[in-house]
């Protein structure tokens, strides 16, 4: 797991916990989801997955990609002018 966030104090701008981090932001659709489906290949069950992306267009794709797969949507954020997405492995 990454080390970025280890504090015990929350803060609502550090980067979840995650296993893998993928910067998509400036990949227009629809790389950062395949990207993300590449990456998520390489994690075992029950990894995390934290993407950065940038296309508006991510906001649904990761949306309903989780609901079509066995992978869990932990995270839909918008941050600035990107997007954060935190994905679990599914079995």
């Amino acid at each position: 797991m990454n080390s970025e966030n280890n504090s015990t104090t929350t803060n609502n701008n550090a980067p979840p916990s995650y296993d893998q981090h993928l910067d998509a932001r400036g990949l227009s659709c629809p790389l950062p989801l395949l990207k993300a489906k590449q990456s998520l290949n390489g994690l075992g069950a029950g990894q995390l997955l934290f993407v950065q992306a940038s296309d508006p267009g991510a906001w649904d794709d990761f949306a309903s990609y989780a609901e079509l797969s066995k992978h869990e949507l932990m995270l839909r954020k918008k941050s600035g002018d990107h997007f954060q997405f935190l994905l679990r492995k599914g079995e």
